[in-house]
């Protein structure tokens, strides 16, 4: 199998995908396949498995290595792929990650413990992660303050990515305002060494701006991940006014699907809707949508695509 490796260069859109289930709650590989071969027809440059919108927590360490292999054998290689990894122990995380990189992952992603609350601290946990790791399994560090409860600052980060070489990633997903802040110093910092920043702001909600501070792409999930690819194009090639016109077009949609409880439901409706998984189906626990609530993104979809029309 080809095997794309994670490195500092990458950039453009990797989709945080869906973990589909069957509506008894098992796990759906037959879907599986139809929305890796849905998120490659529409422009990801990656994927990302087993992050927060999929799951995760509630596979078996079975089954998410069964799930992965799954994803990787339907991509054979033509995008990397990342597997979320993170951990309470590092036994745990090891045993993933040697498993998902003897699979043909490109790299993993971790963030930070919950029991992190000192910049020393979270420093001395990615020197711990590395370690345990190994210096030939590239990995992803995930900022998710609202996920993790843990605050990264920019000086950690410069730090872990100043001295840990197979750091090669920056999952950017702080909150908006002091997070865009936070880009625009990782990216100004004279002594850094440049890596791949991918922004994961809220579905992308705030990807334009992220783009023009320094990000490299998009490291999120959305119902319409042709949006975060068209926006990244427009962007690289220096069409800015084309890339917020295209953002601007799914906003509504976007913002719907950005409700904290409800969102991944929100989400795994419209790829239902789309063809890309045969159900809706959240394991449990999860939340469940109201006819209300369908009828809300029906229209939001009707109105949507009345943009997209005028947009050209």
């Amino acid at each position: 199998m080809n095997r794309p490796v994670l490195d500092e260069k990458a950039k453009g859109v990797y989709v945080i995908t869906v973990t589909p289930f069957t509506d008894e709650g098992s796990l759906d590989l037959e879907s599986t396949d139809r929305v890796i071969d849905f998120y490659l027809e529409k422009g990801a440059d990656g994927l990302t498995v087993l992050g927060v919108m999929g799951e995760a927590p509630k596979l078996t360490a079975e089954e998410s290595a069964q799930y992965v292999k799954r994803v990787l054998d339907r991509v054979k290689g033509r995008i990397p792929t990342i597997v979320g990894v993170s951990s309470p122990g590092y036994a745990a995380m090891k045993e993933l990650s040697d498993r998902v990189m003897d699979l043909g992952a490109a790299g993993v992603m971790v963030g930070p413990a919950a029991t992190v609350r000192t910049d020393d601290q979270a420093y001395s946990y990615y020197e711990m992660v590395a370690e345990t790791l190994g210096g030939k399994t590239p990995f992803c560090v995930q900022d998710h303050p609202l996920a993790y409860s843990v605050q990264l600052p920019a000086p950690v980060l410069l730090k872990i990515f100043r001295n840990i070489p197979s750091a090669v990633m920056l999952k950017h997903e702080d909150y908006p305002g002091p997070g865009l802040a936070k880009l625009a110093a990782l990216r100004a910092a004279k002594d850094a060494r440049r890596i791949s920043i991918l922004a994961g702001n809220g579905g992308g909600l705030f990807l334009p701006e992220e783009l023009s501070r320094g990000a490299d792409g998009a490291m999120t999930g959305f119902g319409y991940p042709e949006m975060m690819v068209g926006v990244c194009k427009a962007h690289a090639a220096g069409d800015i006014e084309r890339a917020h016109d295209l953002f601007d077009a799914y906003l509504p949609l976007a913002r719907y699907e950005q409700q904290s409880a409800a969102g991944l439901a929100v989400r795994k409706y419209m790829l239902q809707k789309r063809g890309a998984i045969a159900s809706a189906a959240i394991r449990k626990p999860g939340p469940k949508l109201s006819p209300a609530d369908i009828a809300d993104i029906d229209r939001l979809i009707a109105r949507q695509e009345k943009r997209l029309r005028e947009l050209g």
